[in-house]
């Protein structure tokens, strides 16, 4: 599979991500919810937006790649800290052990990965 089509993949994945966590922040606010669902929300929306900006970003750029990887991490990693939030607070039972550390350490890296491809985009226009 191509890049750009993983890509366009990711970027669906992440407006769906986005959709969840506004829908997660009005049950959070109108069902007098655990403080967690919100928490969760904003971190969905930010980074499902976050990643759609990465694949938009990976369009036309020296390192496509490693948008669309960051894009990927980023999406990978909101999925397990959220998903671990919204389990917790809905279930009272964890995805699996160190679901959230892990999401929130791929998220780190995914932040990381994505400026390194700004900055290897920037190099490469120098002149």
């Amino acid at each position: 599979m191509s890049w750009e089509r993983w890509g366009a993949w990711i970027a669906g994945v992440a407006a769906l991500l986005g959709a969840a966590g506004v829908a997660l922040a009005a049950a959070s606010a109108h069902g007098g919810g655990h403080p967690s669902l919100s928490t969760a929300a904003t971190f969905l929306i930010l980074h499902g937006g976050g990643a759609l900006a990465l694949v938009a970003l990976s369009r036309g750029e020296s390192a496509p790649r490693t948008y669309v990887a960051s894009a990927t991490l980023m999406v990978l990693g909101v999925m397990l800290f959220s998903g671990d939030l919204t389990a917790r607070a809905l279930i009272g039972e964890r995805l699996f052990p160190f679901a959230a550390p892990t999401g929130g350490g791929l998220l780190i890296v995914s932040w990381l990965v994505g400026g390194f491809a700004g900055f290897v985009g920037a190099l490469a226009r120098r002149g």
